[in-house]
């Protein structure tokens, strides 16, 4: 029960941070809402991803792509960290990479 509750309040937090960071990238005018239609909550995706991946989660975003709305879940695995994209009305793993340096990330890019 723990879990599922602690997964929840990140799931919150990661959903409203991914929308905010979405925002300053000049995101849709209220992007809030973008999320509201995924047809799979972040909770479901977090799980497909740390089931796929064989780890936990530790962030989370979604983000309109090439195919789409997916859900960018990073997954670390051991001593290894996957991203893991999740189809936001499917459900399904569209790609599964092992995470060198985190290029594509702002929060990881060092000067």
């Amino acid at each position: 029960m723990y879990r599922y509750t602690k997964l929840s309040l990140l799931a919150v937090a990661i959903a409203a941070t991914g929308a905010v960071a979405y925002a300053a990238s000049g995101g849709m005018e209220n992007d809030a809402l973008a999320i509201s239609k995924a047809k799979i909550p972040l909770t479901q995706a977090v799980t497909v991803a740390e089931q796929h991946a064989n780890g936990k989660a530790s962030r989370a975003e979604y983000e309109n792509s090439k195919q789409g709305w997916v859900y960018d879940v990073e997954v670390v695995s051991g001593a290894k960290v996957f991203d893991v994209r999740v189809d936001a009305d499917k459900g399904t793993v569209i790609s599964s990479a092992e995470d060198k340096a985190d290029h594509d990330d702002d929060h990881d890019k060092r000067d």
